[in-house]
């Protein structure tokens, strides 16, 4: 059985680099490549990164209900398309996928078993030194980053997890323990027991 991992964080709550590490370090993970329209950021590649694609052809997938999910975010539509749940359970695999609030909160009603993680920064001090490290922003478009961050946060008690992410390493490592624990609560205990019992009736 598959199960769909959900991550969610306000943008520089380090979450692209968490999951990098997660899919890096938990074997049996596919990772769900999302469409948008915004442009490549310094060495993102189509089809690892993202898939990008121009503002008319995203609309034409969602005329066509390509999409599980799909938001306008900072201008841009993201979207996850409803090929890669099928691809997950084919291969016997399970799907994280890397969304924004909005995106989750419309696959938490299309998929009611998902784990949903939502990753926080420590505070907005350090939200806000993370997003001008990176030098990729517009002041405004830091100022605006930063505003809709506290929204989101308020969102917080919908997941399923919270992590707060103060010491990469650390992070890291809750990070694979939830997966992890959610597999084995999701294993069917008899299919984990009956191996057992019938060591005793050998």
């Amino acid at each position: 059985m598959t199960t769909v991992f959900i991550i969610s964080a306000p943008s520089g709550s380090g979450k692209s680099t968490l999951v990098a590490r997660l899919m890096a370090s938990v074997p049996g993970l596919m990772f769900s490549i999302s469409y948008t329209t915004r442009k490549p950021r310094g060495a993102e590649a189509d089809g690892h990164d993202y898939h990008f694609v121009s503002r008319e052809e995203f609309e034409e997938m969602m005329r066509h209900d390509e999409f599980l999910e799909c938001a306008e975010v900072f201008g841009n539509y993201y979207g996850t398309h409803c090929g890669i749940l099928e691809e997950a359970r084919a291969m016997s695999k399970d799907l994280v996928l890397d969304i924004d609030v909005q995106g989750a909160s419309q696959l938490r009603c299309k998929i009611p078993g998902a784990v949903t993680i939502f990753i926080l920064p420590p505070s907005r001090q350090v939200l806000e030194q993370r997003l001008r490290a990176r030098g990729e922003d517009r002041e405004e478009v830091i100022e605006r980053r930063l505003h809709d961050a506290a929204n989101e946060i308020r969102n917080y008690q919908a997941y399923d997890y919270v992590l707060i992410n103060r010491d990469l390493e650390e992070s890291d490592g809750i990070l694979a323990g939830i997966v992890h624990a959610e597999r084995v609560r999701r294993t069917r205990i008899e299919d984990r027991i009956q191996p057992i019992l019938e060591t005793f009736h050998a």
